[in-house]
């Protein structure tokens, strides 16, 4: 499979007087349809790695390929056309908008595009509520469900615009175990069905173990990267 993400020499110091680097030279690629998690200890710069694959933040040096585009040079506007064509989050909190339903949850990513939701994108968005065992509550308030719920509708709202790339920061932090296995064996299922290439960041080992490969940072740089015989 061709790399959809590559990373060359990235670093990142935050601060002018007072200078912290919190990454040093990652070299990484990640190849399209694989199912990746990166784990590491709080303060690793996991977090800040995967901010910089998503283009929510910017190297201080090094280069960065999205679906083979080269971001660096890129403005603004353009990144933020980039993310939200090809890249869906999945965050810890799910940052649902309360005052909307399921479906109009889902749909948000859509109308940010400033596209009219004709049938096919409704459809699309029914289908991706029937994967996620949703259906029966589409029309449901933000509100109204569970933290499960509210996590898979979260899955589908990062699905809705067919991104290739999905970027799930702990997006199972708040759940209990039992959730947590449900959550990733969907996200799974969607991998192999849709081809979406998932970069999970999680301090959960079991949820790693079940990834294509695993990355591990550690104070900055990669510290472990090892392929999965599953």
């Amino acid at each position: 499979m061709a790399d959809i993400i590559r990373l060359e020499k990235i670093s990142k110091t935050y601060g002018t007087k007072v200078k912290t680097q919190v990454l040093f030279d990652i070299d990484l690629a990640f190849a399209e349809q694989s199912f990746n998690a990166i784990i590491g200890q709080s303060g690793s710069g996991k977090s800040t790695l995967m901010n910089i694959i998503g283009t929510l933040d910017q190297p201080t040096r090094g280069e960065i390929w999205i679906n083979q585009i080269r971001t660096t040079d890129m403005n603004a506007d353009q990144l933020a056309s980039l993310r939200n064509e090809t890249i869906g989050f999945i965050f810890q909190f799910h940052y649902l908008l309360p005052e909307f339903t399921v479906m109009e949850n889902v749909l948000m990513p859509w109308r940010i595009r400033g596209l009219p939701v004709i049938k096919e994108v409704r459809d699309r968005a029914e289908e991706l509520l029937d994967t996620v065992g949703l259906s029966k509550v589409h029309n449901n308030l933000a509100t109204a469900l569970s933290g499960g719920q509210q996590q898979r509708t979260a899955i589908a709202r990062a699905l809705i615009n067919q991104p290739k790339i999905v970027l799930a920061d702990e997006p199972t932090g708040n759940l209990d175990s039992a959730t947590t296995d449900t959550v990733y064996q969907l996200l799974r299922q969607i991998n192999r069905k849709m081809k979406t290439t998932f970069i999970i960041i999680t301090h959960d080992k079991r949820v790693a173990e079940q990834a294509d490969r695993i990355v591990e940072i550690k104070d900055g740089r990669i510290e472990m990267d090892v392929r999965n015989p599953i």
